[in-house]
């Protein structure tokens, strides 16, 4: 029996992306074993696909350095995989596959686009054109791999059931208002629409609507304890301290506006309509969310900021680029919202 091992350590957007091309292989070849291989706390992803087994990577203990990654490969050799698919494409992936081709295991990785990114992201010249999505790209590896699947064929899954945890946490709603997602941070600041401009989104969309708000770590869930605190219509998803939680109920949303983060491609996952803000990166490098709408990618203003985009992660930021979000106006962003509502 065929048996695939999927490779992508990170990150959570670009892990959360393998969904929809999943979804179409194991419809399309349902006995197929399959392995994700991949950060542990990403598993929550992949909770829908019953027949997909996980493997958790530890990069920071026990496959640490090249010691730890033989040690992964050991691991890996003694599932007896078939077919190996590389969707990261990093010099571990490498390391990994060149030991899977030594014992003639078929092998095949992701195109990243490099030189299509340079032209793309370079300051001078630049190609201002959209490259392939990457699920898309995911997708091709399988089909090379020989498991021929097509994305147009996707279907979407029903929304997660709620259970009792997030239940409670969601106790007090009223069933007859809209229920919008907003996740205002991302890796880089780059990335991230101004926390000022943001709250006044807030404050306009929980008027008629409940706001849940998604995020992290002390620094970001300390703002976002204000706006709870502020208004009497949003929730902090913060306080479930639980992913599966957090996907319950993002799947259950009738709208999410996100950063170019992770919270946009798992909502897009469960067809959730995704508003998402760019600001030194750009739709065109093939992160959108699946199946995006151009009118519902808000890019930054490029006749202002004719450098855009900078990079593919918003790591950097030429000098007088710092306030590049600003011009998206506050305006735009609650009318595409209420557009989609």
């Amino acid at each position: 029996m065929n048996h695939l091992l999927i490779l992508r350590f990170s990150s959570m957007g670009d892990v959360a992306m393998m969904v929809p091309s999943l979804r179409c292989l194991t419809k399309a070849y349902p006995d197929l074993n399959i392995t994700i291989v991949t950060n542990g706390f990403y598993k929550p992803f992949f909770s829908e696909f019953k027949n997909i087994n996980f493997f958790a990577t530890d990069f920071k203990n026990t496959h640490k350095g090249i010691k730890g990654l033989l040690r992964l490969f050991k691991e890996l050799k003694n599932l007896k995989p078939t077919h190996v698919a590389d969707l990261h494409s990093v010099l571990r992936t490498h390391f990994l596959t060149i030991l899977f081709k030594l014992r003639f295991i078929k092998t095949k990785k992701t195109n990243k686009l490099r030189s299509d990114k340079k032209r793309l992201f370079r300051k001078s010249n630049k190609v201002l054109k959209p490259l392939i999505p990457t699920q898309y790209r995911y997708s091709e590896v399988f089909c090379r791999l020989g498991f021929n699947i097509d994305l147009t064929s996707h279907e979407f899954p029903l929304p997660k059931i709620i259970n009792d945890k997030a239940q409670s946490f969601l106790s007090g709603i009223e069933n007859g208002k809209k229920k919008i997602g907003i996740a205002p941070f991302a890796s880089f600041t780059g990335k991230i629409y101004p926390l000022d401009l943001m709250q006044k989104v807030v404050a306009f969309l929980q008027n008629e609507n409940y706001v849940f708000l998604f995020g992290n770590g002390k620094y970001e869930t300390d703002i976002l304890k204000v706006w709870t605190k502020a208004y009497p219509n949003v929730l902090g998803c913060y306080t479930l301290n639980s992913l599966e939680c957090e996907l319950e109920i993002i799947s259950n949303l009738n709208a999410m506006l996100s950063m170019d983060s992770a919270n946009g491609h798992l909502a897009a996952n469960y067809n959730v309509p995704v508003i998402s803000l760019w600001g030194l990166t750009h739709p065109f490098a093939g992160y959108a969310p699946f199946l995006s709408k151009p009118e519902n990618e808000l890019t930054s203003n490029r006749e202002m900021y004719p450098l855009l985009p900078t990079s593919a992660y918003g790591n950097k930021t030429p000098k007088g680029y710092e306030n590049v979000m600003r011009s998206i106006d506050v305006n735009d962003v609650i009318l595409a919202i209420n557009k989609v509502l």
